[in-house]
């Protein structure tokens, strides 16, 4: 492979194309050979790494939802970029004036680059980053917080079945004085449900997350408009929510036992793909109790309509998923408000 000709720029669909190519063959020196020949091209850092493997990460996920790529592939792909988005750090020196802040992905959220990629852009902004990676239980990060008195807390939440962790972590801080900026899309369209927790602001992309904490930083904790209302949130349906989480194993055991009746295809599974229909019970599971934590159906019909993409893609009727909605939902006829949820979710499969 070449390295880039001169004034090349970005963004540039060739070469995000290339680069997604030989991450997807996990050539990781022709990653790290790409970015390095357009950081000395001149190419400003920032543009590399969101127009370049950001651009191409999300490319990634794509192509494993619509099964062209397996999750090995996935990962592979994912590992590169790290270590491309590694020696775009290690060839930007920047020195920190503006404050310091703490970044870190909210418990049991293991989508760590997109964070990765944050904390450089802070970084490149002046920053003191602390980045405390992947799945960060509440209480560490806490303790960080005391240890360490940062500016202000950067959360990533990227799947909506962290929100009940992420709300910890968001009242923990706002008790700690520390203001709070959200940010990924497991907070929702324009982030509706970092608003409703309690998060001092939120943020679409890493860029306006940047410009965001600036002025966040630069106002006293009482000037600071509360994005959301904490005190004001409590969840419609807490008992609810506290049942299905608490029969989390068995509702699934339950539904695994009735499946063939209800789906006669599901005698002939394999072991491979009885395991993984015991997974998509548990995801249906765990995006009905954000929608109820949440008190927003938008969470699981949202999962359902994406779940039937997915699933699509490898060729599973959506009567499958179908089945697992009901099976699921029969054995919650007592908790109204999870019955209308499904019954939304099923409504947008017929849809």
């Amino acid at each position: 492979m070449t390295t880039p000709t001169k004034r090349l720029s970005l963004p540039d669909p060739v070469l995000t194309d290339r680069y997604l190519h030989v991450v997807g063959d996990g050539d990781e020196a022709a990653a790290i050979a790409l970015v390095t020949g357009l950081l000395a091209d001149g190419v400003p850092p920032a543009r590399v790494i969101v127009d370049l493997i950001g651009a191409a990460q999300r490319r990634v996920g794509e192509l494993w939802a619509a099964n062209d790529w397996s999750i090995a592939r996935e990962h592979a792909a994912t590992a590169v970029s790290e270590r491309a988005l590694a020696t775009v750090g290690a060839l930007s020196p920047a020195q920190a004036y503006r404050g310091r802040i703490t970044l870190a992905c909210v418990d049991g959220e293991w989508h760590g680059l997109p964070a990765r990629m944050f904390a450089e852009l802070l970084r490149l902004d002046g920053w003191r980053v602390d980045f405390l990676g992947a799945s960060v239980p509440g209480r560490h990060l806490i303790t960080h917080l005391h240890q360490t008195g940062p500016d202000a807390v950067a959360l990533s939440c990227m799947i909506p079945t962290r929100l009940p962790r992420a709300h910890t972590a968001i009242t923990a801080c706002r008790a700690a004085g520390i203001p709070v900026i959200a940010g990924g899309r497991g907070f929702g369209p324009d982030g509706r449900w970092a608003q409703l927790l309690g998060a001092d602001a939120w943020a679409a992309t890493g860029e306006e997350a940047v410009d965001r904490l600036v002025t966040l930083t630069a106002s006293s904790a009482a000037d600071i408009p509360s994005f959301g209302d904490l005190n004001g949130f409590a969840s419609p349906s807490d008992e609810e929510y506290t049942h299905l989480v608490r029969a989390r194993p068995h509702l699934i055991a339950t539904a695994m036992e009735r499946l063939a009746a209800t789906y006669p295809e599901a005698h002939q599974y394999t072991r491979d793909q009885a395991d993984a229909t015991a997974e998509d019970l548990g995801h249906i599971v765990d995006f009905l109790a954000a929608a109820l934590y949440i008190g927003d159906p938008q969470i699981f019909t949202d999962f359902t309509s994406w779940t039937a993409e997915v699933l699509a893609s490898r060729h599973v009727p959506p009567a499958a998923l179908e089945a697992g909605l009901r099976l699921i939902q029969d054995q919650l006829i007592d908790f109204p408000t999870a019955t209308t949820m499904l019954d939304a979710g099923l409504a947008t499969l017929s849809r």
